[in-house]
């Protein structure tokens, strides 16, 4: 975003250390597409008028909207971080706490106007393909996974009830509340090309086939997938299947059933990283909304900027 340069910004510029946020900031700045991703905004965003309350600039909004994803932030939390956090604020494209900031008001009605039109899965899929223009999310096959995501259980609320459209569900000896984000990602970069968001007890193998692509020639998968009936399905189709093998009651592995799992799980384990990035970097462990149609519009937004950030590296030489 460009703006007149002031004696703040030369100072601010000159700084001697960078912080981790700025190098962040400054990184993702030079990766995302902002005009791609903007244009598939533009047609539902508030036109600009002679009367009333102007709005607030599409890409103001849009960047505000990223910090709030990337930093776990509330409606509060963002309005309050722009006037606190100065790297941030730059980020957003105002120089000084005397701008015009937006209010968490003007932020929620954000949030609502893409959940409203679903625009995030959009914006995945206009990340997605900016990645294929780079040459990157390209490879046939595909790793499949789903993780975790807590959600509140306590019934100390208005309606003194937890959350209906999650469930609860057990995993080894531990019992969990909350949903299940699925994805599909690519095998050479590990980008996520798929989304899926179930209640927390769905069985991973239900949601199997929607992650899968149609020119997809090889799929990775843990034990959770395992499924005969796939796998002869798989191989009629010319599919190698690569899902690991699962022990069946009363039975051992085999040394080269072992030996096989051990030499897919290293190719599959790639598909974990986007999990630790949107988890440990991102802060998305907890939903912050009720209901799966709000987390799956955020869930997909972050499943594009963790794709970005995964292959920046590869970005910036490009």
């Amino acid at each position: 975003m460009l703006h007149q340069t002031s004696f703040a910004d030369l100072d601010y510029n000159h700084k001697k250390r960078r912080t981790r946020r700025e190098v962040f900031l400054n990184e993702m700045e030079g990766v995302i597409p902002w005009q791609v991703l903007l244009s598939q905004i533009e047609p539902h965003y508030p036109k600009t008028g002679r009367r009333g309350r102007q709005p607030m600039a599409l890409e103001n909004m849009f960047r505000i909207y990223c910090l709030q994803n990337w930093f776990n932030l509330s409606d509060r939390q963002m309005e309050d971080a722009l006037y606190e956090i100065e790297s941030m604020r730059r980020f957003a494209g105002f120089s000084g706490v005397t701008d015009a900031l937006p209010d968490e008001t003007t932020i929620l009605n954000f949030r609502h106007l893409l959940e409203r039109h679903e625009l995030t899965a959009v914006l995945l899929e206009a990340i997605n393909a900016h990645l294929k223009a780079q040459g990157l999310l390209v490879s046939k096959g595909t790793m499949v996974d789903a993780t975790l995501i807590h959600a509140p259980s306590s019934t100390k609320n208005r309606e003194q009830a937890r959350d209906p459209e999650m469930h609860q569900t057990k995993k080894g000896k531990q019992w969990y509340f909350g949903m299940k984000v699925h994805v599909g990602a690519d095998v050479d970069c590990g980008a996520v090309h798929t989304v899926e968001i179930t209640a927390a007890n769905e069985a991973d193998i239900n949601v199997f086939p929607k992650l899968l692509r149609a020119e997809d020639e090889v799929i990775f998968g843990d034990a959770g997938y395992a499924s005969d009936e796939y796998k002869r399905g798989s191989r009629q189709l010319g599919i190698r299947w690569c899902v690991q093998d699962k022990r069946k009651p009363g039975q051992n592995l085999s040394e080269s059933q072992k030996k096989r799992n051990r030499k897919h799980s290293s190719i599959r384990a790639r598909v974990e990283h986007v999990f630790r990035v949107i988890k440990r970097q991102f802060g998305f462990s907890k939903t912050r909304y009720r209901g799966l149609m709000k987390n799956a519009v955020q869930v997909n937004m972050l499943m594009g900027l963790a794709n970005l950030y995964l292959l920046r590296r590869q970005l910036m030489t490009t």
